[in-house]
């Protein structure tokens, strides 16, 4: 899997995230609010884009002043918009509201009639995949239709120009109908990938038993395909060309849980595609993670590749 083109395409999603401010306030004690870019997806290709690669995102946004910031956030950061198309009516952006804090943390979701739910066949049947070097997808496009035919299509789309799928569990319970139609999905996209990452819980989850996310993981990697599963506290193991490979991670102070997944995704595959052996990649996401816990909001947090180095250089290195 040759990423050096460095020229990632997206199906996901982008909406807003509010932070109370100062950081530590409670929600319900606020006064005023830190808006900023969210969203799985665009949190990705912000962290792509930081870390000097290109990435192109395809959603549908609401249209009305909360899909036009999205849009205006993603023009700030660099990340291609050229597929991504507003819908009217009822649709609204998704809306996370979550806390700088780690004690009685708390994040509040809209994602009611959700717009990037929205996204058609025609809006990834317009975007580019020739020349790509991979297509990112993310669980939570799979959710809900015509978002979730959209993204089987581009993955066929993907397959045509023969560029590699990866793939993030990101299993949110909230936006499926049914546990069961979620693994039946979920399943179903990681089959169809080269790179699958997620964590102990969601390997479990598409493993249809808890206790045996691990065993998933390794029926996955036997099939020829990179697999990072992730532990939390304990680091990872990542499974490439028979062999496993443990990490640990990297102490942090942190301020918030949130975030970890998306800034992990974007450092690791920008690692891969910066010329980073699969362990040297793995570390340098889970270094970008720390990193974005230790920040105030997820995209604004992405680390650029000189703060991902200085960080790398000051710190006495990942747990064994």
């Amino acid at each position: 899997m040759n990423l050096s083109d460095k020229d990632f395409l997206i199906v996901g999603r982008a909406g807003m995230d509010f932070y109370p401010d100062p950081p530590g306030t409670r929600t319900e004690d606020a006064e005023s609010f830190v808006s900023c870019l969210g969203g799985s997806s665009a949190n990705i290709g912000v962290a792509l884009v930081k870390q000097g690669c290109k990435a192109a995102l395809v959603t549908r946004v609401s249209d009305d002043a909360i899909g036009r910031f999205a849009i205006n956030q993603l023009d700030r950061y660099g990340v291609d918009r050229t597929c991504v198309k507003p819908v009217g009516g009822e649709a609204r952006n998704s809306l996370a509201v979550v806390e700088t804090r780690m004690e009685d943390h708390q994040s509040v979701i809209y994602r009611n009639g959700a717009a990037d739910f929205e996204m058609t066949v025609a809006d990834v049947e317009a975007a580019r995949y020739s020349g790509r070097s991979a297509l990112i997808t993310t669980g939570t496009v799979f959710a809900a239709d015509p978002s979730r035919t959209a993204a089987f299509r581009a993955f066929d789309l993907a397959r045509s120009a023969d560029i590699p799928l990866i793939f993030d569990i990101d299993y949110r319970p909230y936006s499926w109908t049914s546990p069961q139609i979620a693994s039946d999905v979920l399943s179903r996209a990681g089959d169809l990938c080269d790179v699958i990452i997620g964590n102990d819980v969601e390997f479990g989850f598409m493993a249809g038993d808890y206790e045996k996310g691990l065993e998933k993981a390794r029926t996955l990697a036997e099939q020829g395909k990179l697999i990072v599963y992730k532990m939390g506290e304990k680091g990872a193991i990542t499974f490439h060309d028979g062999d496993e490979i443990r990490t640990g991670i990297y102490r942090t102070d942190a301020l918030k849980p949130t975030g970890a997944g998306d800034s992990f995704m974007g450092g690791f595959i920008a690692g891969l595609a910066n010329g980073h052996d699969v362990k040297s990649a793995v570390l340098r996401g889970s270094a970008s993670a720390a990193m974005v816990v230790a920040r105030v909001g997820c995209a604004p947090a992405m680390p650029t590749t000189l703060e991902l180095e200085a960080f790398l250089a000051n710190h006495p290195g990942p747990t064994e």
